[in-house]
C-alpha cells in the first residue's frame, strides 16, 4: 500500500529530528526545515517539512504545493496566525511569517529560482501566484532595534534571561519591537499619498496579527499561571494582580481595535488614522510599562527557567 502524504511527512519529520536536520530519500542533500503553524480553525499545531532558500540575508519558503491550483494548508494557517516555529538543523526558533508583496515578491522569487530552479517549473504549471514567505527571526529583519524600547524594558534585549523578571522584559521588548515596526510600516504606507500602492498591506497586516497573537499568548500565560502563583507567594500583590488582570480585558479590546484599524488602512484618511493608531499604541505601551513597574521587583527573585527544567 503506498504511503500517504501525511505518513511520508511524519517519517521525514522524525528522521529530521533524529539526525539533527539531515534526511535521506528525495530530500537528501537539500536545504530543509520544519515549519510549525497553528491551524486557522482547529488551533492545533501542524508541522511540515519544507525546502528553504536564503536570499538577501532572508530565510524564505515558497507555498508551491508542487504547482497545485490551491495554496497549501500551512500557508493558510500562517495568514491567520503569523507566529510560527522553525527547526533548522538542531536549532529551534520562533519567527513571524510575512509573505512578500509586489516588486519585493518578484525580486525574491527570482532569487529563489536562481537557487532552486524547480520553483520556476511549479509556477509555470499553475495560474496561482506562488507566495514567497519571509520567516523573520527575532533580532533579524523584524527584530532590528528591539533593544531600543521605551520604559523599563529598554535594555532587555541585552540581558541574559536568568529570572522571571528577565523573561517578562524579553517578552515585552519583543512586543514593543513589533508595535514600533507596525507603526513605522503604516507611516511609510500613508506617506505614499492618494496614489500609494498597497505594497505593504499584507506585511502590515501580518505584523499586526503577530503583535496581537504574541500579546494574547503572553497574557494567557500570566492569567493562568504567573498571576495565580504570584498571588500565593506574594499575597501583598493580590490587589495589583487583580488590577492587571482587569487591564488585560481592556487590552483585548485595544487589540480588536488595532486589527480593525489596520484592516481599513487602504481606505483610511491619513491624519485620523495616525491619531487613532497613536492613541491605541500609547495605551498598549502604558499597560506594558505599568506591568513592569508593579511586577519586576517580585519576579526578580524567581529563577527562569524553573529549577529542574
Amino acid at each position: 500500500m503506498p504511503m500517504s502524504s501525511l505518513s511520508f511527512n511524519q517519517a521525514v519529520i522524525e528522521e529530521f529530528r533524529a539526525r539533527g536536520g539531515r534526511v535521506g530519500g528525495p530530500f537528501e542533500g537539500g536545504d530543509l526545515l520544519l515549519l510549525t503553524t497553528v491551524g486557522e480553525r482547529s488551533g492545533r499545531e501542524h508541522t511540515v517539512p519544507l525546502g528553504f532558500v536564503r536570499a538577501d540575508g532572508l530565510l524564505l519558503v515558497v507555498a508551491s504545493a508542487a504547482g497545485a491550483p490551491e495554496h497549501p494548508q500551512w500557508y493558510r494557517n500562517l495568514l491567520a496566525r503569523p507566529l510560527v516555529r522553525v527547526e533548522l538543523g538542531t536549532e529551534v526558533l520562533d519567527a513571524t511569517a510575512v509573505p512578500a508583496e509586489g516588486d519585493r515578491r518578484e525580486r525574491l522569487f527570482e532569487a529563489v529560482v536562481r537557487s532552486a530552479p524547480g520553483y520556476g517549473d511549479y509556477q509555470r504549471h499553475t495560474a496561482r501566484l506562488l507566495p514567497v514567505v519571509v520567516l523573520e527571526r527575532p533580532g533579524g529583519e523584524a527584530g532590528a532595534g528591539a533593544g531600543a524600547g521605551a520604559g523599563a524594558g529598554a535594555d532587555a534585549a541585552a540581558r541574559e534571561v536568568a529570572s522571571l523578571a528577565d523573561k517578562l522584559l524579553e517578552v515585552h521588548n519583543w512586543l514593543r519591537a513589533q508595535l514600533r515596526q507596525l507603526r513605522a510600516e503604516t507611516e511609510a504606507h500613508l506617506a505614499g499619498g492618494a496614489g500609494r500602492a498597497p505594497a505593504l498591506g499584507l506585511q502590515i497586516r501580518q505584523h499586526c496579527l503577530a503583535f496581537c497573537q504574541g500579546l494574547t499568548v503572553h497574557h494567557t500565560g500570566e492569567d493562568r499561571g504567573v498571576f495565580p502563583a504570584l498571588a500565593r507567594s506574594h499575597p501583598e500583590l493580590r490587589g495589583v494582580l487583580e488590577q492587571l488582570a482587569e487591564e488585560h480585558r481592556t487590552v483585548t479590546r485595544l487589540k480588536d481595535e488595532l486589527v480593525a484599524l489596520v484592516s481599513g488602512l487602504d481606505l483610511a484618511e491619513p491624519e485620523p488614522f495616525r491619531a487613532a493608531l497613536a492613541r491605541t499604541a500609547d495605551e498598549l505601551e502604558a499597560h506594558l510599562a505599568h506591568e513592569e513597574r508593579e511586577l519586576l521587583p517580585a519576579l526578580a527573585g524567581i529563577p527562569f527557567p524553573p529549577p529542574g527544567r
